[in-house]
C-alpha cells in the first residue's frame, strides 16, 4: 500500500503544479497578459465605436440644421422680394413658410447640440478596467 503523502513520479495522478517549472509560470503569465491586453484594446475599441455612433447622430442633426438654415435664408430671401413686389400675396406666404423652416432649423440645432454634448471620447470603462489590472498586477492576491 502506498502512502497519499508520498511523491512518486510514476503516479499519474501527480500534482501538475508542483511539476510546473519557473519558465513555463512566467510564459503562463506573459500569456495571460497578452490576452488581457487584446481584451482590453477591443474593450477600447467597442467604446470607441459606441461614442462615434453618437457622434454621428449628432452632426446629421446638425446638418440636418445646416440645411434648413439655408432654406430659411432662401425662403426668407424670397418673402422679402416678393412681399416688397406684392405688398402682400406672394411675400407674407413665403414669409409664413420661411419662419417655419426657421423654427424648424432651430429645433435640429438645439437638439442636435444637446446630443453632441453627450459624447465621450474617452473609453472610461477600459480605463477603470486597466487600473483594476494594474491594481492586481501590484497586489495579485488580493
Amino acid at each position: 500500500m502506498t502512502s497519499p503523502y508520498r511523491h512518486d513520479s510514476a503516479d499519474p495522478v501527480a500534482d501538475p503544479v508542483a511539476e510546473t517549472s519557473i519558465g513555463e509560470i512566467i510564459g503562463n503569465i506573459s500569456n495571460d497578459l497578452s490576452q488581457l491586453f487584446r481584451q482590453e484594446v477591443e474593450l477600447a475599441k467597442a467604446e470607441i465605436r459606441q461614442e462615434a455612433t453618437k457622434a454621428g447622430k449628432a452632426a446629421g442633426m446638425l446638418g440636418g440644421a445646416g440645411f434648413a438654415g439655408y432654406l430659411a435664408v432662401l425662403l426668407l430671401s424670397f418673402a422679402v422680394v416678393f412681399g416688397l413686389g406684392n405688398v402682400i400675396d406672394y411675400g407674407w406666404a413665403f414669409l409664413i413658410v420661411g419662419i417655419v423652416w426657421a423654427a424648424i432649423g432651430a429645433v435640429l440645432f438645439v437638439n442636435g447640440r444637446k446630443k453632441l454634448k453627450t459624447v465621450d471620447p474617452v473609453p472610461r470603462r477600459t480605463a477603470e478596467t486597466l487600473k483594476e489590472d494594474a491594481q492586481w498586477l501590484k497586489n495579485p492576491t488580493g
